[in-house]
């Protein structure tokens, strides 16, 4: 019986996604070449992620959002459950926010046009060296630009549904660039579309946003306590809301 709901739900989430991808790529494409940093690229991108949250089902419930100083940037890190976490992170941080995404997403035709024109930053986890020297002047680059990042720290999604440990990349860019880490803790998205699967099946997705952690002061040999500090914080909150850690 639930699959009669889900595969009709699935069909309406893609069909609906790619299109609003298409029109979201064009609209961009009119706005950059005139303005690369326009409020208007941003408000693309948030009716984009409405779009895929209300196609696949998905209610989005976000607190403490007043944690968040509209005049600052931050370097935000948050659990990685599903793909609709990319939709929910950019409506519920009201901020220009971009984010790291691999690079297999770069070959999707028209979406990796779209990623490329406003600023989201390719990784190659297999990658050393010179590329992630690259990654690191594309931040601080967007950094400069007033937009805050966001970076999914456990660098890929458990597939079991379970936190993984986190990686150091965005504590060291953090403490590099003198922002403060935002924690943001993610809820009901692997129960809404898990990784791996085709069958969309929507629900609840909630986003708790904690205050930010500085890191005026902190130097390399810091980033290890940092990390530890802001995990535990999400952990915390997963826990709270039912999730597993």
């Amino acid at each position: 019986m639930r699959l009669l709901i889900d595969i009709p739900r699935t069909i309406i989430t893609v069909v609906a996604g790619v299109v609003a991808t298409i029109v979201a790529v064009a609209a961009i494409a009119v706005i950059v070449p005139f303005n690369n940093t326009s409020p208007l690229i941003d408000r693309v991108i948030r009716t984009w992620s409405r779009v895929w949250l209300a196609a696949s089902g998905t209610r989005l419930e976000v607190e403490g959002e007043d944690n968040i100083d509209p005049g600052r940037s931050y370097v935000v890190v948050a659990n990685h459950l599903s793909a609709l976490d990319i939709m929910a992170c950019l409506l519920a941080v009201p901020l220009p926010i971009r984010f790291l995404a691999k690079k297999e997403l770069f070959r999707v035709p028209v979406l990796a046009q779209g990623m490329r024109m406003v600023g989201i930053i390719e990784v190659d986890r297999e990658a050393r060296g010179a590329i992630h020297s690259e990654v690191n002047r594309q931040s601080r680059e967007l950094i400069e630009n007033g937009r805050s990042l966001i970076i999914y720290a456990e660098g890929t999604r458990p597939r079991n549904g379970v936190m993984k440990p986190f990686k150091k990349g965005a504590f060291t860019m953090a403490i590099s660039a003198g922002l403060p880490v935002l924690p943001m803790s993610i809820h009901g998205s692997y129960e809404a579309w898990p990784p791996g699967r085709l069958i969309v099946r929507g629900g609840l997705i909630r986003v708790v946003i904690d205050k930010p952690v500085e890191t005026e002061g902190l130097n390399g040999a810091d980033t290890g306590e940092l990390r530890d500090q802001v995990r535990e914080i999400i952990a915390d909150r997963v826990g709270a809301m039912g999730g597993k850690t």
